[in-house]
């Protein structure tokens, strides 16, 4: 019996929503390997970072359903919705992500722009005269 186990995952504007089977440790982004949909390094290892964590990365394939946002933001709403999902499959290892702060959801989201400024704090330069 092959069980899938779904979870998601927020962070800044985006939303992941991941499936995760037993398997040989493939990762499927919106129909796309990870290595092609993430081509930078650094992502690629954000996402698998809880699954080297628990040493579990060749045990598990992951299909994702990632959207909105950029790719920083995406990356690590992956992350989250691994961790959860893991923590759905063995309850055990909470605590262990829970050190790490993977199973912590990142609120920080952008501040809405002032009328009357450029920005959100950015002020038109100021003129005495």
């Amino acid at each position: 019996m092959n069980e899938v186990i779904n979870a998601i995952g927020r962070r800044k504007s985006s939303v992941a929503r991941v499936y995760v089977s037993e398997g040989n440790g493939k990762i499927v982004i919106n129909k796309k390997e990870l290595t092609e949909y993430f081509p930078s390094a650094i992502l690629q290892y954000v996402v698998k970072q809880p699954l080297n964590l628990l040493e579990v990365a060749e045990k598990y394939d992951i299909h994702a359903n990632l959207d909105g946002g950029g790719f920083t933001g995406q990356s690590q709403a992956l992350r989250l919705a691994i961790a959860r999902a893991l923590v759905k499959i063995n309850p055990e290892d909470k605590k262990t992500l829970k050190v790490q702060g993977f199973l912590t959801r990142d609120r920080r989201e952008v501040e809405r722009k002032k009328p009357g400024q450029p920005k959100a704090r950015r002020r038109f330069q100021f003129s005495k005269r």
